[in-house]
């Protein structure tokens, strides 16, 4: 198995990946075209084949395919120039191969939710919670395993529920820290805050956006939830409710992040920053992992817009 992490400009490269998107496409002289993007649990990589014939064969995205291709480097980024293409059969691959998993203990994650939701004053909160997050199986299942993103960030089986706590220790720090925070709406937002990426977000492999995550995104859907959720709870406040929506719905802080509405109290301005601060450490994080061994610098963020270096001296 040759990872697409490990996949250097120049090298020749013959392995199995997930086809994760398939297009045939036009040069600007009209000659046809494969582009795909390719995927492995380590990343994925954009792979083109120019020359379509009969070594390029039949297969669709989702397919497990087999290639022969040159790795090249594009804008900076290494992408691969395919020669040959066909499907795999079965036992000529392992799908765990395919399916990237954090590092981290999901059962310990899981505990540490569970232990944040006991840590509540508030019974209205608890008793959702603990509804959502310990009694309802299907809830339960998919936020153990789902991601956390499609590509920026913990985008990988366990990283939803790994980001969420990361988010939620954030906000427990600084929760006593300043005045006017109810910690008990700011911790219970940071748990709820990307619980809709369950319905965004399809399982793995493919790990991409469904219908209903493209016509309406994680945080609409994670505001219903909330709203579904609090009407099963006896005597829950109407007003607790829309504090709770509130900080979901501004949680990415601004609107041209997708936010529909800006963080008009305390405990939406600490989650936003919260959930900001753990997405680009990460991102960070991942970016030296990957970066060259021999180097102190990484490359280029596209996202982050910056060159990153490990602090070696």
């Amino acid at each position: 198995m040759r990872y697409i992490e490990d996949i250097r400009d120049g090298e020749a490269v013959v392995a199995h990946y997930l086809c994760k998107k398939r297009d045939t496409l036009k040069t600007k002289s009209g000659k046809s075209y494969l582009s795909m993007i390719l995927a492995d649990k380590t990343g994925t990589i954009s792979a083109k084949a120019w020359t379509l014939n009969n070594d390029i064969q039949s297969f669709e995205a989702g397919d497990f395919i087999k290639i022969e291709a040159t790795a090249d480097l594009y804008l900076d980024e290494v992408q691969l120039n395919v020669r040959k293409v066909r499907k795999s059969q079965q036992g000529e691959y392992l799908p765990a191969d395919y399916i990237p998993v954090t590092d981290k203990d999901v059962a310990s994650l899981y505990k540490g939710v569970l232990e944040m939701i006991a840590s509540l004053d508030n019974t209205f909160l608890q008793e959702m919670l603990c509804n959502i997050f310990e009694r309802n199986d299907t809830i339960k299942e998919a936020f153990l395993r789902n991601s956390a993103a499609k590509t920026m960030h913990h985008s990988y089986m366990g990283g939803l529920c790994e980001h969420t706590l990361n988010v939620a220790q954030i906000c427990d720090f600084l929760a006593p820290r300043y005045k006017f925070v109810n910690r008990d709406i700011l911790i219970a937002a940071a748990l709820l805050h990307d619980l809709g990426k369950i319905y965004e977000l399809s399982d793995f492999p493919e790990n991409d956006y469904t219908d209903s995550g493209q016509l309406l995104g994680h945080i609409t859907m994670t505001s219903e939830l909330i709203a579904f959720e609090a009407a099963k709870v006896s005597g829950f406040p109407p007003t607790l409710k829309n504090l709770l929506q509130h900080c979901i719905l501004s949680h990415h802080g601004k609107h041209e992040f997708g936010s529909p509405i800006l963080p008009k109290i305390i405990e939406a301005m600490i989650l936003s920053q919260a959930d900001i601060t753990d997405a680009h450490i990460k991102m960070f994080e991942e970016a030296l992992e990957k970066g060259p061994s021999q180097s102190d610098w990484a490359g280029f963020n596209r996202v982050l817009m910056r060159d990153i270096r490990k602090a070696n001296y």
